[in-house]
Formats: structure tokens, sequence, C-alpha cells
């Protein structure tokens, strides 16, 4: 087993603890108290940084033993529980924060779960070392080994709400601390992770929730998907499996040995003391027989406990992703690609497609919405691009985009299915074409002579349904669009809206024509 403090050294450059007498307040447990007690009622953000500061302070004052000092730090997450899922819940609310309240959101979220993983981490490790007291702390281990997982895990999840980049030395510790929880023949250790939290729970089990959501591609998914699909893997983790050697039930590896993120087996591994080999096991009809159910308009079963506010349709959509990634066969691409090399405009969102469909020859690249990224490979269904240079942070999974070939005079109207961030300002992201005959139409309401809608049609020759993108609100189920087009008279019925994105909705219509 590779030492953590090996693998820490990518994680952070502080020394080994020391020895004397610890001088912290917090080893007063009267003014540990005082100073719980006296953090920001009402500012959640700022409790957790407070406690992150006590995090940090605790992991780094000398004079601890390793049994007050682990005390410690199980106490100040206690305390930061409360605050975590408030702050989880107003991400994932009903309204959505705005630009700058998602990122301090953010910011405290992933920031906290970072500094609690590596002080747990740290704390581990007076057990690897050996440290003079660890011993007389052995009880605590089981509790502490799940905690440093879950907390690591939650910080790959939350490097996923914005894809990335993931840090490899982030897995490098997961890696390691599960090796010694397998050393330590504590693996299936049963523990209850935190108070008030049903279920118990094992240093193994937190091990395969991290590593499934890993190769459950949350690069292709939206935010509140990648936290449904996080509690679709925590309901159906008691059913994945895990061995030392290639079999047909283990579809995915890794290597505790190192510090890499878990890869689908696409070919026999080399047998090694490192190498882990793990599958959905039977989660996999489990989530199967769960997406069917929902598909037909089933409600969500009672036991499955996935938190308030979750529509059925939007789970059954997660359910479908995570069926097809776990199971044994890849999933495979609709289309042959093509590798190219070449200079693509983009610009995206609402706004921004509908003004240059609108008769912008050519992009403004001192434009905010405008940006140049380089295409990889083309398909019949899309596009595989890099962004040398991202502009903001819009770019996610659902983003609306116009596209216009270097050289060419069209747009190609695309949505962003696949973001994965290789460095702070660079990104590799998959396209889907959506039309590559968009057409920017004014539509009037059926029945208000006086009221016009603009959107932009998606041809698909002569299909009797179309689809047309629009600002949201502005399908109306017993409404038509109309629209004249030189003699011909378009009567557009509702169906359903298909899609929905932060700025637009794509609809399902039934076409009627009629001679004008």
């Amino acid at each position: 087993m590779g030492c953590i403090m090996h693998a820490l050294r990518g994680y952070s450059k502080m020394g080994l603890f020391g020895g004397g007498k610890p001088d912290h307040p917090l080893a007063d447990p009267k003014e540990a108290k005082r100073l719980l007690d006296a953090l920001p009622a009402n500012d959640p953000v700022k409790a957790l940084d407070e406690l992150m500061h006590w995090m940090e302070s605790v992991t780094a004052a000398e004079g601890f033993k390793p049994e007050l000092r682990i005390q410690l730090l199980l106490m100040l997450d206690d305390a930061a529980q409360l605050r975590v899922r408030k702050l989880s819940n107003d991400y994932f609310g009903d309204a959505r924060p705005s630009r700058f309240q998602e990122n301090r959101l953010w910011t405290a979220l992933h920031g906290y779960w970072k500094q609690a993983g590596y002080a747990y981490a740290r704390a581990v490790d007076q057990f690897v070392q050996g440290q003079k007291g660890a011993d007389a702390a052995k009880a605590q281990l089981p509790l502490l080994l799940v905690r440093t997982l879950r907390s690591f895990a939650q910080q790959v999840k939350w490097m996923h709400m914005r894809y990335g980049p993931i840090d490899l030395a982030s897995w490098g510790v997961f890696n390691s601390v599960y090796a010694f929880a397998e050393m330590r023949q504590l693996a299936q250790a049963k523990t209850t992770a935190y108070a008030g939290v049903s279920g118990d729970s094992t240093p193994q089990l937190e091990f395969l929730k991290g590593a499934m959501f890993s190769v459950s591609a949350p690069d292709g998914l939206l935010p509140l998907e990648v936290e449904l699909a996080e509690r679709l893997i925590g309901a159906y983790a008691l059913h994945f499996v895990l061995g030392t050697a290639p079999a047909p039930a283990f579809v995915f590896w890794t290597d505790l040995a190192q510090a890499m993120t878990p890869a689908r087996a696409s070919r026999a591994r080399q047998a090694g003391p490192g190498l882990r080999c793990f599958g959905a096991g039977a989660a996999l009809a489990e989530i199967h027989e769960l997406s069917e159910r929902l598909m037909v308009g089933g409600q969500l079963p009672p036991e499955l406990k996935l938190g308030a506010g979750h529509e059925p349709q939007a789970v059954q959509e997660v359910a479908r992703h995570l069926h097809q990634y776990w199971s044994p066969q890849a999933p495979e691409r609709k289309t042959q690609r093509h590798a190219v090399k070449s200079r693509l405009s983009v610009t995206y969102g609402y706004d921004g497609v509908v003004g240059v469909l609108g008769g912008a020859d050519s992009l403004d690249f001192d434009n905010q919405k405008s940006e140049s990224w380089i295409v990889e490979n083309v398909s019949a269904g899309g596009f595989g691009a890099v962004v040398p240079q991202l502009k903001g942070d819009w770019l996610r999974v659902g983003a609306l985009l116009a596209l216009q070939p270097e050289g060419g005079s069209n747009w190609v109207l695309g949505v962003v299915r696949r973001v994965n961030k290789t460095a702070n300002q660079q990104a590799r992201v998959g396209i889907e074409t959506l039309s590559k005959t968009p057409v920017l139409s004014n539509f009037a309401v059926s029945g208000v002579a006086t009221v016009s809608e603009q959107g932009v049609l998606l041809k698909n020759g002569e299909a009797a349904e179309a689809r047309i993108v629009l600002k949201p609100g502005v399908f109306a189920p017993a409404q038509n669009l109309e629209m004249a087009r030189g003699e011909r008279h378009h009567v557009y019925i509702p169906q359903a809206v298909a899609e929905r994105g932060e700025d637009y909705e794509i609809a399902r219509f039934r076409e009627m024509v009629r001679e004008s």
C-alpha cells in the first residue's frame, strides 16, 4: 500500500505533527463550546469558512494527542453538516441562484469538503505512520475512514458541478486511504457516518460510491442531475460488487497504488496488489427497473429516499443514464466520428443565437457571447471541440449554441451535451447538432391577434412534427402558433416541451400546412 503521506504531497505541503502540549483554543472544552456557539447563525457560508479555519488549525497545531485531534475534527465536521445541507438545498433550489450567489455557494461547499478531506486524511496518516498514542484512538478509526472517503468523494462531486478539472491528487489520497482500510481489515467495519443519517456505512461502501459516481459519466449531466445521480448511487450502493481480479461482473477497475480516476475495463488488467475491479452488480437490474417504471408514468418508490422536490421524469432520465453507463457494453456512438482540425465560431445563449440568425454575417469577437473554438472531430450527430480560452462561467451541459464552421456562411444550431474542463481556462466539449438549417421565425399566437412570438424553427425535411426553440414560458399546451411562408400557412399544434435549458425551451409541435 502506498503511504498516505506520499499521496498527500500532491495535495498539501504541510509537515507532520509535532509534540508537546497543545497551545490551541479548542483544547479547552469550554472554549471550544463557546467558539462553536458563536458561529454566525444566519450566515452558513461564513460559518463554514470559520469551521474550515478551525479544521486547518487543529490539523496543523502541535501537541494534540491523536485521540483528541480526531475528536475535535469530528466535532467540527458535525457542526458543519447542518450548514452544508442548507447551502446544498439553496444551490439546487427551485429558484435558481444568481451567478454570483451560485459561485459563492459552490466555493463554500467545495472548499469545505476539500478541507475536511485533507484534515481527515492527515489524521488517518497518524495510524499509518504509527504515531505515538495512535493506538489509543483505534476505536475511532472506522468512522474516521468513512468520513475521509466520503469527504473526498464529495469534493470530486462538487468539482463535477463545474465539470472539472478533476485533481488526480484527490484520487491518490482516496485510493491510499481505502488501501489502508483493507490492510487494517476495516474495509467492512460498520459505523454511523453522521448522527441523524439513517443506515450504517463502511469504508468499502464509501469507496464504491465514490468510484461508481466517477465512472457514471457525470460530465454529461446537468448539476441537478449530478446530485440526483449521487443520491441514486447511494440508494443502490449495497448492491455494488468489488474484487481483486477481473470477472464479467466487474465492468470497471482502479489501482489503489496510483493516483488515477477509476476507468472502464476495456481490456484485461495486469494483476497486482493494488488492482481493484468493481461493478454495479444487482444494482444494474434495479436501476433499469426503476427507469422502466418511471418511463410509463409511475411514481417514485417510497423506499427510494432522494429528498423532496425531485420530479419522476428527472429521476427517470438520470436512472436511464446510469443504466447506460453501468452496463457491461460501453455506450456506442450513433454515428462514426471523423478527425478534423478547424476553427469554429461560436455564440451562446438564446439571445446570442437569435442575434446571429437574425442577419449577423460574422461574430464580433469583442462580444462577450462570441468565442472561437477548435473542432477535433465531427459526425452526423455533432462535434467534438476544444475550448482554448474560456470566457466567463457560462459553459455547461445544456447550453444552446450557434456554430459557424471556418469559411462557412451558414449557422448550425447545437446544444452542449458533455463538458470536461482540462484546466482552469480550457475544456473539451461534446456538441449535439439540433439543426443544420435553423430558421429564425415570427409566430402569431392563435386567437391573440396582437401577440407574436419569436422562435427558431428546427427544420427536419417534410416530417409532420416540428421542433421550435422558444423563450421559457412561451409554450402553452392549448395555444397554436401560426406562420405564413410564401403561399402556405403553417399551423403548429403544441404537443410537449422536449427539453429545457437555462434560457430556452425546445417544444414539439404537430405541423399542419394549408394554402393561403
